[in-house]
């Protein structure tokens, strides 16, 4: 019954939650900025290409 008990006050826990939440928001924020720097790194090159050629 005691390791019952100790499951239960486990799930009932909310101490490290904070923590997921900030885990999972960085990763979001980390990962659209790493998805706008693949999108804009394109259209960098070719107008640096052409400012070079002119």
């Amino acid at each position: 019954m005691k390791l019952f008990n100790l499951i239960k006050s486990f799930r009932n826990d909310e101490d490290g939650a904070v923590t997921v939440d900030w885990v999972v928001l960085t990763a979001a924020i980390v990962g659209l900025g790493i998805a706008t720097l693949a999108v804009i790194s394109g259209g960098v090159e070719d107008l640096s290409g052409d400012i070079s050629n002119q």
